[in-house]
Parts: structure tokens; sequence; C-alpha cells
């Protein structure tokens, strides 16, 4: 016996340690074979992080259990944004034996808690489900496919949310606080696997239709599953819908890898009326708990066929109810006599195939009858053969049918057929007629009612056609918190109707839009109007508006608009306008857009064609002012056309491009006291806008800031929104230089060394190319040409000239001062070109020249001419090496050449070339005009030999170097002939062209005191 007991508290003693070690002893070990797993056989990342994963013996004793917390499984591919499964807390049971001896291991059993599925299968056929590499397309890649086994015995799901969509159908189901439990034995062949499944809100939808919806589901379902032959058979089930419970019968199976077989039929297992009514919409609440039915239901159908890419199963279903009835006790009415019958029925699974036959409807709400009968035979074309016929008093309905909080009355008189085809370019016979007198209706989303509603009307259509329907509405009338509005309207031929028609009243447009919602759009204020209109479309759309009598007059009090295009919001607080066939007059329009204010007054035509003829565009001719507008505010994102306002406060700097409406041709005459634009504040702005063809064009415009008047005319095109393009011709007066660097950052870019300069300047300037992403010129794209007109401008404490002075020790260079100078510049694709310019800075002659880059790099050259004795002797010594005139102080004056390279706050600055002749005006030209030509990719033309000999400063022997040089270079020459076309009018702005020179024989080599290069 003592032996017996010390073997016990041994084995107790082992079954403690190893509940106590089995989290250390295996976690590492079930970790790294399920990253194995997931790498070799899923096609899908998961994400979990390896601390959430515990392994205990506890829970599921004798098995293990393997818990892992807020595991994710993403798709790859098409389904890269889509999570099929969230899973906050998955168990997993596993055969502790098959773990302790490393073998295969054995996955008994799963649990999910608070799960969310989405599972989807789009239109090609792909399924976001398909994630699991297949065994033998692992055992092909050398995988070993044995280390899990999935003897699965049992499963569980608790509060889930499952979502099931697949586009090929088109189908989609949502279910939500799903609860599932199954049993049943995977590691057998053939076995029976049971389930019992609940879930609170069911909704299914098919085709756009939603048929069920916050459904309550209640399913017990026995299926005997054949796994070697993949075939599974409905034994014991049922399942309910909300109250109407149904059964299966027959089997599914998986013949191959693409078909899918049904052999089912199903029918109701009860046959009270009461049980159909519960799936009626919001018919399941507490009240129908002790709703009074009677009558019998018969239902049952089939589905059969098999299921593939290419094909679907035939379907059908009977659906009978005999002698129904429904009472709320609470109401005095009842409805009764209640007798339908619905045969569908489609053998070959083809959905446009379908045939829908209710033969009988007929149902009384207390005394008031409703009768139909529909037969449908296919979908596309349909023929359709069809009555409905109600005459209902809508106080006697609410008697018998319960609506929370709604107020209806009046004579509701519905008579009309249909018989025919039904096509987009056929219609069916149709001879309707819809009265109703006396109506009213008031509920609690709007409590003030819409009374005195009468409306009499017909559609007729004897003939089959489109064109031959007739609409006939000869009276409605209806008041709003006593304001009435009524009116008339006939109309005939669909495509380009016949219409005749009037209206007139005061319509409330916020409680007109909360009567009738407006998704994404918030509308108020009031109109009032008495308006006529009739005539043939075809006229409107061929733009023959004297064919077509239009007149009327429109009075808007505080209308506002508002969307999520347009968050700024727009509102009219007054505006009246007359118009005719072809012309609105608007004889007076106050109001605001965003934060900006402005009233309109003029005329604008061809809104007929405008509303009613896609791509024909509103035209008008109006005079615009405004107080303060703020441009800011309706700039879009480039990209998606979406504005960038938030709605809120205006911005206070430009953010996206301004986008000019298509199908707009407009002449505004505008004034405008204030515009913000940017971080710019411009006042007394005036002018001419043209929009036309999404570009607006600038006439005449002026307006004032920073200290200057600016003019300019061009025009502005947002036909490409992603590269918006401008031309403009700007003439600006007395602009302060550094006003202008601080506020413009072109200024900034193109001329650097405005920062260091102090006076006034003007400009007559061209310029073309592209606005960026925040409205702001694309530096890399402009091209122009102009004049600066410096009225006066002080250059002090610059580098460049400081190192100028430095280089040729003339102090006075340090600070220049320039009055009274017109300077002629380029842009060439964002660089700007400099053309020569001469200074007098005491007895120093000054001329400058060149350009500098979108990168700040200055390549500028500048010859000084100077007297001889001013220079030290360095410089003296230099120019002796440059010029090889030895005796340098015997001449009176010198002409140095400089180049400066750098940038503005880092330059450099070399001496190239000197000369004792007065050469600087045609050095910096040729060198300044060689950078222009640069920029427009065109290279020097080589000079003829003879030319070359004639090169200043150059020996026999250099001239013969000079001639092999140009040689090569005439074989480039070929490749710039395209260019040298687009250089050609580049030339004309350096002066004209001089004329070519008499050839002459060979000259012997110059003195050696010219400029040597």
């Amino acid at each position: 016996m003592r032996k017996i007991l010390l073997g016990l508290l041994a084995l107790l003693v082992l079954a403690v340690l190893a509940v106590v070690a089995a989290p250390f002893l295996f976690k590492d070990k079930l970790r790294a074979l399920a990253d194995k797993q997931i790498a070799q056989r899923v096609r899908a990342k998961v994400q979990y992080d390896p601390a959430n994963i515990d392994v205990s013996l506890l829970r599921s004793f004798p098995d293990m259990t393997v818990n892992i917390r807020d595991l994710r499984v993403i798709g790859l591919d098409s389904f890269s944004r889509d999570t099929l499964a969230y899973l906050p807390n998955l168990q997993v049971g596993l055969d502790v034996m098959s773990v302790v001896r490393g073998g295969q291991i054995a996955i008994k059993s799963i649990e999910l808690e608070r799960p969310n599925l989405s599972l989807r299968r789009l239109k090609s056929g792909l399924a976001n489900w398909d994630v699991m590499i297949s065994d033998s397309a692992a055992a092909s890649k050398g995988q070993d496919t044995a280390q899990v086994n999935l003897a699965i015995q049992g499963w569980r799901m608790t509060d889930g949310r499952l979502r099931y969509e697949d586009l090929t159908l088109p189908f989609s189901m949502q279910a939500r606080g799903v609860n599932h439990r199954g049993r049943g034995d995977f590691a057998r062949n053939v076995f029976d696997m049971t389930s019992q499944t609940t879930a609170t809100d069911l909704d299914l939808t098919y085709g756009g239709v939603a048929y069920v919806t916050d459904k309550q589901l209640d399913a017990d379902v026995t299926l005997n599953m054949d796994l070697a032959k993949s075939l599974y058979t409905f034994k014991d089930n049922k399942i309910k819908l909300n109250d109407f419970p149904f059964s299966f019968a027959g089997a599914i199976g998986l013949p191959n890898a693409t078909d899918i077989t049904y052999d089912l039929t199903f029918k109701a297992l009860e046959t009270d009326f009461k049980t159909l009514l519960s799936l009626v919409p919001g018919v399941f609440t507490a009240q129908f708990k002790n709703i009074e039915t009677s009558g019998k239901v018969a239902f049952d159908g089939y589905y059969k066929g098999t299921q593939n890419a290419l094909r679907m199963p035939g379907y059908g279903v009977n659906l009978t109810v005999t002698n129904g009835q429904f009472h709320y006790p609470e109401l005095p009415q009842a409805a009764k006599n209640i007798n339908l019958k619905m045969q569908v029925d489609n053998p070959s699974g083809i959905t446009n195939n379908v045939k829908v036959n209710i033969p009988q409807f007929h149902l009384d709400l207390g005394p008031n009858p409703v009768d139909g009968n529909v037969r449908i035979d296919g979908l596309e074309p349909m023929q359709v053969d069809g009555r409905v016929k109600a005459n209902v008093n809508l106080a006697e309905a609410l008697k018998v049918y319960p609506v929370k909080d709604l107020a209806m009355r009046g004579q509701l008189f519905v008579d009309g057929t249909a018989k025919g085809i039904y096509s987009k370019t056929q219609m069916p016979v149709v001879n309707a007629a819809i009265r109703l007198t006396n109506g009213f209706v008031k509920s609690a989303q709007f409590p003030a009612p819409i009374e005195n509603i009468n409306l009499n009307g017909t559609v007729v259509n004897t003939t089959g056609r489109v064109n031959d329907t007739q609409i006939n509405l000869p009276q409605f009338r209806m008041v709003l918190e006593g304001e009435p509005l009524e009116g008339r309207l006939t109309a005939h031929n669909i495509d380009q109707p016949v219409f005749d028609t009037n209206v007139r009243g005061t319509v409330d447009l916020t409680k007109i839009t909360r009567i009738f919602p407006l998704e994404g759009m918030t509308v108020t204020g009031r109109v009032a109007g008495d308006i006529a209109a009739k005539g043939n479309m075809a006229d409107v759309e061929a733009g023959r508006y004297q064919n077509v009598v239009a007149s009327g007059t429109v009075k808007a009090t505080n209308v506002t608009y508002k969307s999520k295009e347009l968050p700024q919001g727009v509102k009219i607080s007054t505006g009246t306008a007359t118009f005719n066939n072809n012309q609105v007059a608007v004889q007076s329009l106050n109001g605001t857009a965003g934060s900006s204010d402005f009233a309109a007054s003029g005329t604008v035509s061809n809104y007929l064609g405008y509303l009613f003829t896609p791509g024909q565009s509103l035209k008008g001719n109006l005079t615009v002012n405004s107080r303060n507008f703020n441009v800011n505010e309706w700039m879009v994102d480039e990209v998606s056309a979406k504005t960038t306002a938030t709605g809120g406060r205006a911005p206070a700097k430009a953010e996206g491009v301004l986008q000019i409406p298509k199908y707009f041709d407009l002449v505004l005459n505008s004034r405008v006291d204030n515009v913000t634009y940017d971080n710019l504040k411009l006042t007394d702005a005036r002018g001419t806008v043209v929009v036309r063809d999404q570009t607006a064009t600038l006439k005449g415009m002026t307006f004032n800031t920073l200290g200057a008047t600016f003019g300019t005319t061009g025009s502005y095109s947002s036909q490409n929104l992603a590269h918006p393009k401008f031309n403009f011709g700007l003439n600006i007066k007395n602009l302060n230089f550094q006003n202008a660097f601080a506020a413009f950052s072109t200024i900034k870019a193109l001329v650097p060394m405005a920062s260091q300069v102090e006076g006034i300047f003007g400009t007559n300037f061209n310029v073309s190319g592209e606005m960026g992403a925040d409205m702001l010129p694309n530096l890399a794209t402009l091209s122009g040409k102009g004049v600066f007109d410096v009225v006066r401008a002080a250059i002090n404490q610059s580098e460049v000239m400081t190192k100028i002075a430095s280089l040729t020790t003339l102090p006075e260079l340090k600070t220049l001062l320039v009055v009274d100078k017109k300077i002629n510049a380029n842009l060439v694709n964002g660089n700007l070109v400099v053309q020569p310019f001469d200074l007098t800075v005491g007895d120093v002659k000054m001329t400058l020249g060149g350009s500098n880059s979108l990168t700040g790099a200055l390549a500028y050259v500048t010859a000084l001419n100077v007297p001889t004795g001013r220079l030290g002797a360095a410089m003296s010594s230099q120019l002796t090496r440059l010029t090889g005139v030895q005796d340098i102080k015997g001449a009176e004056r010198v002409t140095l050449g400089l180049n400066i390279g750098g940038t503005v706050t880092s330059p450099r600055v070399q001496l190239t070339s000197g000369s004792v002749k007065d050469q600087g005006k045609a050095l910096v030209q040729t060198v300044a005009k060689q950078k222009a030509l640069d920029l427009l990719g065109v290279k020097a033309r080589p000079l003829s030999r003879e030319d070359s000999t004639r090169r200043a400063g150059q020996t026999p022997e250099e001239a013969a170097a000079q001639a092999v040089r140009d040689e090569k270079q005439r074989r480039i020459d070929t490749e710039n002939k395209a260019k040298e076309q687009l250089a050609k009018g580049f030339n004309s702005l350096f002066g004209k062209p001089k004329p070519k020179p008499k050839p002459v024989e060979p000259a012997e080599p110059a003195p050696a005191d010219t400029t040597r290069k």
C-alpha cells in the first residue's frame, strides 16, 4: 500500500509539473511550427505579436490549448487592402501526446471569440478566402505536409460578425451577433456533423435588392459528411428566420475542383400565416407578439444543378396565402382577405430566363380593397402583363398597420394596366391613372404638415413605342405651412419631350429638403416664382429657342447651398430675375460665396441648353462687384478635383489649384475692393474676365498691392487640372525691391540679388508656363521676355560687388547706385537671362550680362573699362600676361573681363581677359548671348579657318589647332539645325544681327595687344 501511495503521489507531482512546465516547454516549439506552416501553406499576410501567445493544459485538459490574441489575416494582390479575418481571441485545442511525441500534431478543436470575418469574391471569380496552399502544391515544393493533422471534433464561435459578398451573382450577406458551435469527427471519412447557429441581425441582398433585413436566425442542422466523395447530405434540420421555420432535404457535392452540385428542396414547417408575416420589414416588433392572425401559408421550392464559373443551378419557389388576416389589438381596423398565389421558376439558372407569375393578389385594408396580378417572363427584355387597382382612404390604412409618428389623410385612387415588352427601346402598352384628394401628411421628422394635396394625372401609351407615352397632370396643388404651390404638366415623346407646364407659388427649401432629403447637400431658404414653359426639347438641344415659349419671375430670399464638393457654401441673400425663351435677366443678386461677398446683375442665356442638354454651355454677361473676395477658398486638389477648403474659416494661404468650370461661357465685368490671394492683399481690382472652355482670360485687369500698381492681360487654363497653364502680360509700376522679394517666391528664385537691393522698379513683362499644385508658378516651365525699368536702386553689402571691388582694387564698386535704367531680360525654361546693360561708377564704365539658374547658380560676365593708373601692380601684371603688352601702364584705359559664378551668398569672381581697347560691351554681349543659346540647347557655330586665324590674340599655331577643333565641330552642326531654328528669334533679343563682312584675304596675326581668349 505504501508503494502504491508513493507511486500515486509521484504521478500527481509529475502531472502538476507538466501543467506548470507546459507553457515553457512547448510555447517556442509551437510558435516556430505556426510560423513555418504560415510561411509554407498560407498565401496571405498573417499578423500577430508573439507575446500574445499562451499555452495551457488547464483550459481543455487532457488536451493542450494554444491561445492567440489579436491575429489578423490580410489578403494579397487584389485583396491587399482587405482584412479577411480579425480574431481578438483564437483558441486551438491540440492533442497533448502528439505535441509531446514531437511528430504529427493533431488539432482537435477551435474556438473563436468576437471574430470579424469578411469573405469576398470578385467578378473575375477570385476569392479572398482562397489562401491555403494545397497538400499537392506544397509537396511538389518538397515541403512536409504531414506536420499538422486536422482531427477536429468540435468548434465554437461566440458573438461573431460575418460578411459575405459575391460579385459574380451579385449576392451579399451580413450577420451580426453570430453564435455557432458544431461537432464532428474529421478524423473519419464518413460521419455526422451537427451544428447550432444563431444570429441577432441577418441581411440578405441579391441584385441590389434587400430581401432580408435585420432578421433573427436560429438554425439546427445535421449533415452527413462523406469526405472521400465530397458529398454532404442534409439529415434532421430546422431553420427559423424570425418566426418562419423551414427545412432542407437533399445534398451538396464537390465532384471536382471547379464544380459545386446542388440537389435541394425546401419547405415551410408550419402553415400559420403569422409565421410568414414576421418576415415583412418592420413587423418583427414588440407589438407583433400580440398580433391576431388567421389564414394558411404554403411554401416550398427547389435549388438544383451545377454551379461553376459558367453555370448556376436552377431554382423555383411556390408561395400561397389563403384567407390571411392580421389585426393589432390596439388598432380599430384589420387587414383581411389576404389571398396570394406566386410562382417563381427558372430551371436553367440563367437569371434572364426567370418567370414570375402572380395570378392573384387581394387585400382589404379595413374597408379599402387592393387588387393586382402580374406575369413576368424574362428580364432583358421583360415580357410583362399586369394590373394594380386600389382605392384607399389613407387614414383608414393607418388604422390597420401601425407607422410610428406618421399621420395621413386623403383618398388615394390608383388604377393601372401594363402589357407588352419592357426594354431600353420598348415599353408595354400602359393605361394608368392616379388621383389624390384632400391629402394630408405629417411626420415626426417634419412636424409641419403638407396639406390640401390634390393631384390628378394619367400615363398612357397605346402603341408600346417609348416616344408615344403621354403624361398628363392637369392639376396639382399643395399647401406647406400656409404657403400654396400649384401647377400643371403635360408631356409626350420621352426621348425629346414635348412639354407644356407652369408652376407658381412659394417653396421653403428648408422644409422641402427635410421631407425629401438631398444626400450630401444642405439647402435652405425661400424661392417664390411664377414660371411657364412650352415647347420641344429637340428645339432646346438645337438652340432654336424662338420655338420655345418660356416666361416667368423668380425671387430668392436667404437661399443657401452647401455640399461635400462645395463645403464653403453659397448664400443668396436676395435675388430677383425674369426670363424668357433664351435669356434670364438678373436685376439684382446679392450674397456670399464662402467668406466672400458679391453683388451681380446682367443677363444669362442658353440656360435651357445648359440645364437639359449635356455639353452645352451657360452663357452670360454680368457685372460682378465685391467688397472682399478670398480666392484661397476656391482651390481644388489637382488630382481629385475636390476642394481643399474645409468649410470653416477661410484659409490664409492658397492650397490647391483654381478650377475653371467646364461649361461656362461668361463675360464678367468685375470690381473688387479687396482680394486675398495666397498671402497677398490686393485692392481696387477691376477689369474684365472672360470664362470659356475652362479658361479665364483677363482683359484690362488692374489692382494695387505692396504699394505698387499692377496691370495684367492674358489667360489661365485648367483644362488639364494636373498641369494648369497661364500666359500673362504684366505691367508693374513703382514696386519696392524688398517688398517684391519678401512677397513673391518667384522673385526669390529668379532674381536672388533683389534681396540686396533697395529701391523702386517697374516692369513690362510677358511670361507663360504652368502653375504648380500650390497655385504658384512652376519655375522650370517659365518662358518669357520683357523690360525691368529701374527707377532707383542702391546695391549695398553685396558679396558679388565686394569681391569685384577686392579683385580690381576699386573700392567704389562696393556700392552701386542705379537710376533710370532699363534692363532687358528673358526667361528660358525657368532661367533668368539678363541682356547686357551699361553702368557708370565714377570714372569706371561697367557692362554686365548673363543668367542665373533655378538652383541659384550665377553665370554672369562683366567688363570694366577703367583708367590704367587706378590699377595696382598685381592687376597690371595679370593684364600684361593676358594681353602680351609689356608696357600696360602706357595705355590710358584698359578693359577687364570678369566671370561671376557661385551663388549670391557665396559668389566666385575671376579675371578672364584684358584689352587696351574699349571692347567691354561687345565682350559681354557675345558671352551672354552664348549662355542664352546654351539654355536652349544650341551649341556654338564654329568659325571658318580664316575667321579662326583672325581671332584676336591667336598665333598661327594656335589658329591651326583651332581649325582641327572646328572640323570636329562641323559634324555637330548637323544635329543643331533644328535647335538653331528655335534660336533664330532669340538672336534678336541682343539687337539686330550685324551684316556679315565681305570675304577678305587671310591676314597676318593681329598684334598681341588685343583680348586673349
